[in-house]
């Protein structure tokens, strides 16, 4: 059967404006770096996209090694974008990413000019596209000067491989240097993306928002949910179908400490006051205070993504639930 996207998929989703920029963001996009792999159900993975595509969810978000097996994720998204997805195309924001090991040798991994263009040559030809919307440089390279990251970051835009470049990992002081490479290159950093959820508050601290609002760039948050421990999930133990049970998952169980599930259970109860689920409430934190352009939600099943959706229905906090949360939180 021929796939048709839902006629209201832009009635529900909020979107924002990502930076200075003319692009404009799903409040929450979908993010491929789980179950959408060569060893997860396909049919389950085009299910979950579909659904989200329906939700108004138009920002699809990968990278070179997301599977596994590394790779995978984009093949299996290109089979889609030539079927299911191949009259949305212009509909949807797809972004990928290089700076983790890909293939062996000394030139597959981190931030070299040539890992990056190789890489996301590579990508193109899995995804069976002639650009990406956005490409990141997925974490810093410590050996490698930021201006040749940077640059070939610029070339690339240049190249028509991408439409917006991205990073991802960098702390403030990194993240300024980078902008004002990329000025000078006359090819402007569009967003940022680090992880940030309420039991990972390290963006705050670093003061990365604020050079992120000052130089006028987006940001979108990955693993706002705390790969799944800002849900009911482990509260009662460790599922047999949890990130924390697959050896494929990057959760491990030392982290389901008894202080954090306390911690979890007390913001549960005020996720239960707002009539909200704990996840809801988790991502509709994260949006607070319009700083987030996006968060980046993972699922494993379409009802993930459609409970997700429905934190966009209360956004807002009183200054007694944020003074709480935070009480929690310390």
């Amino acid at each position: 059967m021929v796939y048709q996207a839902s006629q209201d998929r832009y009635n529900t989703m909020k979107y924002n404006r990502c930076g200075q920029s003319g692009l404009l963001f799903p409040a929450l996009s979908l993010g491929l770096w789980h179950n959408f792999g060569g060893v997860d159900p396909f049919e389950n993975g085009r299910a979950m996209l579909r659904r989200a595509f329906d939700l108004g969810i138009t920002h699809f978000d990968l990278a070179n090694n997301y599977g596994p097996p590394p790779g995978s994720a984009e093949e299996m998204l290109g089979s889609l974008l030539k079927t299911d997805f191949a009259p949305y195309r212009d509909e949807l924001v797809i972004s990928t990413k290089a700076g983790y090991h890909m293939w062996d040798g000394p030139y597959g991994e981190w931030g070299s000019k040539k890992y990056l263009i190789a890489s996301l040559d590579q990508s193109l030809k899995r995804m069976g596209l002639d650009y990406v919307d956005i490409y990141y440089s997925h974490r810093p390279d410590p050996n490698t000067p930021l201006e040749e990251t940077m640059g070939a970051l610029d070339q690339i835009v240049r190249q028509g491989k991408a439409l917006y470049i991205g990073i991802s990992s960098y702390n403030a002081e990194q993240t300024d240097q980078a902008v004002k490479i990329l000025d000078e290159l006359g090819t402007p950093l569009l967003i940022h993306q680090p992880s940030y959820s309420m039991l990972n508050r390290w963006i705050e601290d670093d003061g990365l928002q604020d050079v992120l609002q000052k130089n006028g760039v987006g940001s979108i948050a990955f693993c706002p949910l705390q790969q799944g421990l800002l849900t009911n999930k482990y509260i009662n133990g460790v599922p047999s179908d949890s990130r924390v049970a697959k050896s494929t998952g990057f959760l491990s169980e030392d982290q389901v400490t008894e202080d954090v599930m306390n911690k979890v259970k007390k913001l549960g109860a005020i996720a239960a006051e707002r009539n909200q689920s704990l996840a809801q409430m988790a991502l509709a934190w994260v949006l607070r205070e319009g700083r987030i352009t996006s968060a980046l939600i993972g699922a494993s099943k379409v009802s993930q993504i459609e409970e997700n959706v429905k934190a966009l229905d209360n956004l807002d906090f009183s200054t007694e639930e944020l003074e709480k949360i935070e009480a929690i939180l310390k």
